[in-house]
């Protein structure tokens, strides 16, 4: 159904590492193609090393900066930055610096109840020890 989605009808979730608001999701819109959520990645804070088996991912940075690892290759992005990840592919978004990076991920197709699922593969090797 199509409609207006104004920015204080946007569900924010907390978590340890910052906020995701779902802007664009089956549960919110009905839509099934694509989720579109604003993300706050806290100073220090990360979404770590992850992947989604069965969606694409572009992530687009609008404020503060971010060092992105696409597989086992990273670069730091700032605003305007964004990166295109494959399906299956791991990849982790760390702030390392000392204000909160703003982010707009768009995930498609839509897959799963919420619209979004991640597989979280930071405890295992490579991954868990790739950024010591």
């Amino acid at each position: 159904m199509s409609r207006f989605v104004m920015q204080g009808d946007v569900e924010v979730a907390t978590f340890d590492w910052g906020t995701a608001g779902m802007r664009a999701a089956p549960p919110s819109t009905g839509c099934d193609t694509y989720v579109v959520m604003d993300v706050t990645l806290s100073a220090g804070g990360c979404h770590a090393f992850h992947h989604h088996p069965e969606q694409d991912e572009m992530i687009i940075v609008t404020a503060g900066r971010i060092v992105q690892w696409l597989d086992r290759e990273h670069a730091e992005l700032g605003p305007g930055d964004s990166v295109h990840i494959d399906r299956g592919v791991v990849h982790g978004s760390y702030n390392d610096f000392d204000e909160p990076a703003q982010l707009q991920v768009v995930l498609a197709p839509a897959y799963g109840e919420g619209g979004y699922t991640a597989v979280d593969v930071s405890g295992d090797e490579p991954w868990a020890s790739l950024r010591s």
